[in-house]
């Protein structure tokens, strides 16, 4: 999957692909299907890509990439507006089996929940990573 380009911001919900710079700051547009662009400067508005977020992990952290891996071999994730926050964990405990139960709250799950939700609809959800991303990646290790 390729999650290159897309951002969360604090304080607006949902996502957002990143599809340029200008002086004010950066240029986004929002994934659903208005497709809403705003630009949103950095001294004012947190924004963190989807391939660098990570969760608490029991070992180690776990990247958000998996996460969503194991959500699409699993097939349906939940609606996170009509399941409870029980059904919500559990089935978290089976994407991320490792995540740390005290620190990954509850609101972080349905979080990641409703982004994949978002996610899975999108043709960038099929699509493979940039070669590119993958080389330096295996450099890095």
């Amino acid at each position: 999957m390729n999650l290159q380009g897309i951002v969360s911001v604090s304080g607006k919900p949902g996502l957002f692909k990143l599809i340029g710079q200008n002086k004010a700051g950066f240029v986004l547009e929002s994934l659903d299907d208005q497709k809403v662009k705003s630009v949103v400067n950095l001294s004012t508005t947190k924004m963190a890509s989807l391939e660098d977020i990570t969760i608490f992990g029991e070992d180690d952290d776990i990247q958000l990439p998996d996460i969503f891996a194991k959500m699409k071999e699993e097939g349906e994730a939940p609606e996170v507006k009509k399941a409870s926050s029980d059904n919500l964990r559990e089935f978290f405990r089976t994407v991320a089996p490792n995540h740390d139960e005290d620190r990954v709250y509850t609101s972080d799950i349905k979080k990641i929940i409703s982004w994949y939700n978002i996610l899975k609809e999108l043709p960038l959800f099929e699509e493979e990573k940039p070669k590119e991303n993958e080389a330096s990646a295996s450099d890095s290790e």
